[in-house]
């Protein structure tokens, strides 16, 4: 299950930098900001389906880790696939939605089996959603009990770890145990703007709560020195 919360952990290893731009100059010129600063970066759907896989081969070679965040959610074979592609690409993180079920799961796990530092993270309920969303597609429990709900299914497929908004972190740490990853987008720095986030916090409190993880974006990618912003917030995971 990867490293445990509890053990000591090098707070730069545990921020993760979401590259959320749609090219490549533009993703390039903040990992150059950061340099050796940040050694941890997301690669979503928009960077991805932008510029191509090479981008992530790119980041690999320069060794940084990448967490591609694909959010699978497709018949076990396909999501099987993705996850052998991912791991050829060198990457460290892949997710897949947990609300696929226990078959997409393992599907995942099982292809990942032949990548050894290639990690399955399952998506609970993503952080822009509510509990009015899931009443609209068909969920009547609240977003803390799906949250645990899948958590729980994601853990007996053998998944790594889970995504969730730190809001659900302290909880979900005590069903889940000190092995299990997990990483929190949604996160933001005290007086900023949630953004698309329902359900945010700080940092700070995420790795407090029990958070392995912490996704930051704009508070570093769009800061007039991203290198200084990035520091700023290393420093303050430190108890």
């Amino acid at each position: 299950m990867g490293r445990r919360h509890n053990d000591a952990v090098d707070s730069t290893s545990q921020i993760i930098v979401a590259l959320d731009c749609d090219n490549r100059a533009t993703a390039e010129a903040v990992v150059k900001r950061l340099g050796d600063e940040c050694r941890f970066y997301k690669v979503g759907l928009e960077l991805l389906t932008a510029v191509g896989p090479d981008i992530v081969e790119c980041l690999v070679a320069q060794g940084k880790e990448v967490f591609l965040d694909l959010k699978l959610f497709e018949i076990p074979n396909s999501v099987a696939g993705a996850v052998r592609a991912a791991g050829a690409l060198g990457v460290s993180m892949v997710t897949v939605h947990a609300m696929g079920g226990r078959g997409i799961l393992s599907a995942a796990v099982e292809a990942a089996r032949d990548f050894p530092g290639l990690r399955v993270l399952a998506l609970t309920v993503v952080t822009s959603m509510t509990d009015a969303d899931l009443a609209d597609i068909g969920i009547d429990d609240a977003t803390d009990g799906q949250v645990l709900r899948l958590a729980r299914l994601a853990q007996r497929a053998g998944c790594h770890g889970v995504i969730a908004s730190p809001l659900d972190v302290s909880a979900l740490r005590s069903v889940l145990g000190p092995d299990a990853l997990i990483v929190t987008p949604g996160v933001t720095l005290s007086g900023e703007s949630p953004a698309e986030h329902a359900r945010p916090d700080t940092p700070r409190a995420a790795i407090t709560a029990g958070a392995s993880h912490v996704v930051v974006g704009r508070s570093v990618t769009r800061a007039v020195d991203p290198a200084s912003a990035f520091r700023r917030i290393r420093a303050d995971l430190v108890p």
